[in-house]
């Protein structure tokens, strides 16, 4: 009872020792250890089968950064074949490394130290450690109850509550709900050592997963294939071990200039001419606009690479904004419709290229069903929705972005759509987790149990209906850019990173422009081609407070351009919250207003000019300060790190800030402190120990603010905005 009361009701024995130390070689650059299964002591079964032999790999690349890596000795398992930035050879030194590693027995652990202050800040001598085949488990003692990060699921506070919470990671179409694992898969946290140092861990599997808090403080992982493949930088700040990590999976992409100004879309609208009385509304309002999107609206039937016929003149349209100076951004969805009955390049270039993810060991596509309609079918209103996909969606096959074949074939529809079809500066993905509206294919048939059943099921929203409940088969192929064949099951959460460096090339080839694109899922190193939406959030003011979070949270995983659906996407939203979200949001970096189908506009231009006169004046602020932000977006592409920041990376050494989430910086100097709450006209927040500007007093363009000793420094970034 003393552990609180959402402690489990069993627990591993000290006692437990799955695996014996039987050898360990220690070296200049390292240590390996072999392990082997101790079946004397082998009482508690767990799921899937042991593996007998294992080997420790610790390997010390710099003085602030390592890798350890447990692996089977005997047999190759699938390992993720993301591509990282590590040294070809070790450039650390004993003299010079911020850590000391040893490998410990009975029970066997690896315990690393910081090596200034002796603090243990991984230990993993605790009982439970198994390594089987579809179940992996490691624990680790915390140095404190500071952790941040894991992702993409929504959360209360910044700040992980460490009272025995279990949250699963696996990608689905999941709009954002407490504890429901979503779009992206992002396994690295962040952690604060109590001497005011900081470090982080990346752990480098893309099979699903979940991850426990306890009080101790201490973190268990448990994982449903692959490996152990551990990477920790050892900063010594927060900012800092931030940049070592980003250094790794490759810095935040660059956007374009414009890509910083405020964009307009909705779902739902039924022609061009709803599109064109919103720009005329907003240009007659003079509310600063830069981008305007179509979703899928567009479409003929939801088909990607086509343009229905109430939207025909839409390319005149965005020809005629473009010419003054707008830009434009269309949505693509990676399912492909098959079931076609005239000419359909899309699919059949695809084809033709082997592009579709297929059943193993044949050549049959496994077909699922996604928005493109049946042609020639009139939808009945009346059927529920389950009814509704069976008579009325497509059969469509997904492409399997691994292939080279199929970057080929991706670039050459989006390439022929430009020049043939319409104009555009930039491309959002979504439903790329991959999302189906049925469970595996259409026959609702998966042919392995194991795979979309595992023996230990994560803690995952969808644990009584398989991992399969709708999105792919776990057992269906996908090859990678070496010819080797992978299945689903490893590397589902990967399929929305497979697809963003296809897109980013094929946009650039198109437009010969920097361009941006914007995906809805994502994994470590997604960043370096792509920015992300939080997604489908809900007009609500929890949702509004809630954002803040998530731009944090991706700001440490490497995705510098985020931001939530302004005025949120489902639901009404009200006056007031769209207001209070108008203002935030003017300090997103993504700064979209987006809604859903069959709800009410609310763009700035369509309350009332009260409405417009604020959005006007808070948007005035943001473009005015864009050269600052532009700047500081250039340095996290240049160096990693964070643009929106959490007060703590800023101002390390004030406790108060490592619990701050309802406040956020702008690079190191400018700090946002928005209203959440309804009806209030007064915000509290906390403002750190440094000399602090008022920005309303509006006396400088150019702001040279001197410091406490009467110094100042700054720099500029400045091109031409668009050159890749």
């Amino acid at each position: 009872a003393h552990l609180g009361a959402k402690a489990p009701e069993c627990y591993f024995p000290k006692e437990d020792n799955s695996y014996l130390v039987h050898s360990t070689q220690y070296s200049s650059v390292g240590i390996i250890a072999d392990l082997q299964l101790n079946t004397a002591n082998a009482r508690i079964k767990l799921p899937s089968d042991s593996i007998s032999s294992l080997r420790v790999e610790v390997k010390y690349h710099k003085d602030d950064m390592l890798q350890f890596k447990i692996y089977d000795a005997q047999n190759k398992r699938y390992e993720v074949p993301v591509p990282l930035n590590i040294p070809a050879t070790p450039t650390s030194t004993y003299e010079t490394r911020l850590y000391d590693v040893e490998i410990k027995e009975n029970p066997f652990g690896i315990q690393i130290r910081r090596s200034s202050t002796g603090r243990v800040i991984w230990d993993s001598r605790l009982p439970g450690f198994a390594f089987n085949n579809q179940f992996i488990q490691i624990s680790t003692r915390l140095p404190s109850e500071y952790v941040y990060g894991f992702g993409e699921m929504e959360h209360t506070t910044f700040r992980r509550d460490l009272n025995w919470h279990t949250w699963g990671m696996f990608t689905r179409d999941q709009p954002p709900g407490y504890k429901l694992n979503s779009y992206g898969f992002h396994p690295y946290y962040m952690a604060l050592e109590d001497e005011n140092n900081a470090h982080g861990v990346l752990l480098l599997n893309s099979n699903a997963m979940d991850v426990t808090f306890q009080p101790m403080p201490a973190l268990t992982y448990r994982i449903i294939g692959g490996i152990l493949d551990f990477y920790m930088f050892l900063g010594p700040s927060p900012e800092v071990a931030t940049k070592q990590y980003h250094e790794v999976i490759g810095q935040p992409v660059m956007p374009p200039y414009w890509a910083l100004g405020f964009q307009l879309c909705r779902y739902g609208h039924r022609n061009t001419s709803q599109v064109e009385e919103v720009y005329n509304d907003m240009v007659a309002a003079q509310i600063p606009y830069d981008v305007q999107y179509t979703d899928i609206d567009y479409m003929e039937r939801q088909l990607d690479f086509t343009i229905d016929d109430e939207f025909r003149d839409l390319p005149q349209f965005v020809d005629k904004i473009r010419s003054e100076g707008m830009r434009y951004i269309i949505i693509l969805d990676p399912a492909i419709s098959g079931n076609e009955t005239k000419p359909y390049p899309a699919f059949e270039r695809g084809q033709e290229k082997d592009v579709f993810v297929k059943w193993p060991n044949t050549n049959d596509i496994c077909w699922a069903k996604v928005w493109p309609d049946l042609p020639n079918v009139t939808i009945d209103e009346s059927l529920t929705e389950d009814e509704a996909v069976k008579a009325f969606r497509a059969h469509v096959a997904f492409p399997d972005f691994f292939r080279n074949s199929t970057a080929e074939w991706w670039a050459r529809e989006i390439i022929d759509f430009y020049n043939n079809q319409m104009k555009f500066d930039g491309l959002w993905i979504d439903m790329n987790e991959p999302a189906s509206f049925v469970n595996g294919t259409t026959t609702n048939q998966c042919r392995n149990t194991e795979l979309n059943y595992p023996p230990y099921f994560p803690e995952l929203t969808q644990r009584t209906d398989g991992l399969h409940f709708r999105t792919m088969c776990m057992e269906t192929e996908q090859i990678l850019s070496d010819g080797s064949s992978v299945l689903h099951y490893d590397v589902h959460n990967l399929y929305g990173w497979s697809q963003l460096k296809p897109t980013y090339d094929a946009l650039q080839k198109a437009t010969g422009k920097r361009g941006i694109i914007i995906s809805r899922s994502t994994y470590p190193s997604a960043g370096r081609w792509s920015g992300h939406w939080l997604g489908d959030n809900y007009a609500t003011w929890d949702n509004l407070e809630k954002s803040i979070i998530g731009m944090m949270e991706f700001s440490l995983f490497g995705m510098s351009y985020t931001g939530a659906d302004i005025c949120g996407f489902f639901n009404n939203s009200e006056y007031q919250l769209c207001a209070r979200w108008m203002q935030l949001g003017a300090f997103y970096p993504y700064a979209r207003n987006h809604n859903s189908a069959f709800t009410r506009r609310q763009d700035p231009a369509s309350w009332n000019k009260t409405f417009s006169a604020m959005s006007r004046d808070i948007l005035n602020i943001r473009y005015t300060l864009l050269p600052y932000f532009y700047t500081q977006m250039h340095e996290v592409h240049a160096h990693g790190g964070t643009v929106i920041r959490p007060l703590l990376h800023e101002f390390f050494n004030e406790k108060p800030t490592w619990d701050i989430f309802k406040q956020f910086l702008w690079g190191p100097a400018f700090m946002v402190t928005p209203v959440l709450e309804p009806y209030a006209d007064t915000v509290e927040g906390y403002v750190p120990n440094a000399r602090w500007f008022d920005y309303h007093t509006n006396y400088m363009k150019l702001i040279v603010a001197a410091d406490d000793y009467q110094m100042a420094q700054g720099s500029l970034f400045w091109d031409d905005g668009e050159t890749i």
